[in-house]
């Protein structure tokens, strides 16, 4: 670790946090020494930036010898902080239907999800289900989340406005649909184009807010909605795309049908030029060889969503199909497909799913897609995800004592890889003890006013 200069730094705004640290570099799957892990570490942040991330010892050495005064170190030990978690796959307006029953995805689209989405042209219904979805984040640890609104745009200033009062990193968009869809949640190809447009000017890089374009999968566009999305995508490459593909067996059939001429269901994107660099297609289940090559070709993500596929019955992701092509993978919580807000829940069932798919999943592999890998599928590498220095400050502190369970079965851990796989498999909310956007204290377990 490189030696920091603290002499140039102003003072009054620097910030220390005392903790056992771990952070990544790179994919445990693919690479040595891709993490970093400090038994006892200390956390340096300035200006809502990280400053450095290291051994206490060394750093506070280095502190004493550079600050004019003493600095209070918030301390935490018998703790974990890392970076904040990155939920890759979200829709906020599910957040009141979470959990509802249906025998798979296309009839819980038709009874849940499109009657819950149409209230959402009423402003104080969105900032309200806005304001404790990002509530619910927090306090699972989620700092950054790709977030699907619905066609109207009331939902999307809703969203944006919550997330930018306090200050969060955060990706979303309207819905686009004009086809196979109620009438009352349906726009026009040219319409929803234009609508996201303007949401695009409005809400990208504005503060710590990024826009994505979100057709919501292909049956529910045409190909002239699909076209002008492709075209939109284009003209705004910093911008970024969201949507579905190749879920479940019936949903592919549908777009075989819809689509004769395509190839596959991700063929159909491809066409339209949507498989590009901050292109992120949740699900991916059922996928062939071709369509992992375009995608790592083209650097499209794929959203890992494990526990919306189990309650939907969708499907097991291949884990070492994607890996064997380098598809970037993230991991996202689905909501309210997927039944937890929690990314540590998330992480129990996609180990669970790929060990039905004969494919072993190391806890450190699991964090590392709910931090760095997140941040990499997005194009994030450097301003969140990881400690490197002038990276965003948002980081969590995980608590392996949270719980009776948790504390008995941590106190007996021989390593780093069980202690994680433990909090993994067992924690939930409660092991989050406190979240930081930007260096700002954003949600503390003890629910004490902030």
């Amino acid at each position: 670790m490189a030696v920091p200069n603290f002499s140039n730094l102003d003072q009054s705004t620097l910030q220390a946090y005392r903790a056992s640290i771990l952070h990544f570099g790179a994919d445990p799957a693919h690479h040595a020494n891709a993490y970093e892990w400090h038994e006892d570490g200390l956390l340096l942040i300035a200006d809502g930036k990280v400053v450095a991330a290291g051994d206490y010892l060394q750093l506070s050495a280095q502190l004493k010898a550079s600050l004019q005064t003493e600095l209070n170190i918030q301390d935490y030990r018998g703790k974990i902080i890392m970076p904040g978690f990155i939920d890759s796959h979200v829709h906020y307006p599910q957040t009141d239907m979470i959990a509802s029953p249906a025998p798979g995805l296309l009839p819980w689209l038709e009874k849940y999800t499109f009657p819950t989405e149409r209230k959402f042209g009423d402003p104080a219904h969105a900032s309200d289900v806005a304001h404790f979805f990002v509530d619910e984040l927090l306090r699972c640890g989620t700092t950054t989340a790709m977030v699907f609104c619905t066609v109207n745009p009331v939902s999307v200033d809703a969203f944006f406005t919550e997330s930018e009062s306090r200050n969060l990193r955060m990706i979303a968009g309207k819905v686009m649909m004009d086809r196979n869809c109620p009438d009352f949640l349906q726009d026009t190809a040219e319409g929803g184009i234009r609508e996201s447009e303007d949401l695009l000017k409005k809400w990208h890089n504005r503060g710590r807010q990024l826009y994505a374009i979100t057709p919501r999968f292909a049956p529910t566009s045409c190909n002239a909605q699909l076209q002008l999305a492709g075209e939109l995508a284009a003209s705004y490459p910093d911008v970024y795309l969201q949507t579905h593909a190749a879920e479940n067996t019936d949903e592919v059939a549908w777009v075989k049908s819809l689509f004769p001429d395509a190839r596959s269901y991700m063929d159909v994107y491809d066409k339209y030029g949507m498989l590009r660099p901050r292109s992120m297609y949740a699900h991916c289940v059922w996928l062939d060889d071709n369509d992992r090559r375009r995608m790592a070709e083209t650097q499209s993500a794929i959203s890992i969503c494990p526990t919306s596929n189990l309650f939907l019955g969708s499907g097991l992701f291949d884990f070492e199909a994607a890996d064997a092509a380098q598809v970037p993978l993230s991991l996202a919580t689905d909501v309210g497909g997927g039944t937890s807000f929690s990314m540590l829940q998330t992480m129990n069932e996609a180990y669970k799913v790929a060990r039905m798919g004969n494919t072993y999943l190391p806890a450190l592999r699991m964090f590392y897609l709910a931090t760095l890998g997140g941040a990499r599928s997005l194009q994030l590498e450097g301003t969140i995800g990881n400690f490197v220095a002038g990276a965003e400050a948002d980081f969590i502190v995980l608590d392996p004592q949270s719980t009776p369970l948790l504390a008995r079965r941590t106190e007996r851990t021989e390593s780093l890889e069980e202690l994680l796989f433990a909090l993994a498999l067992l924690g939930d909310d409660r092991a989050i003890a406190a979240t930081y956007a930007a260096g700002k204290l954003v949600h503390r377990r003890d629910g004490a006013s902030l």
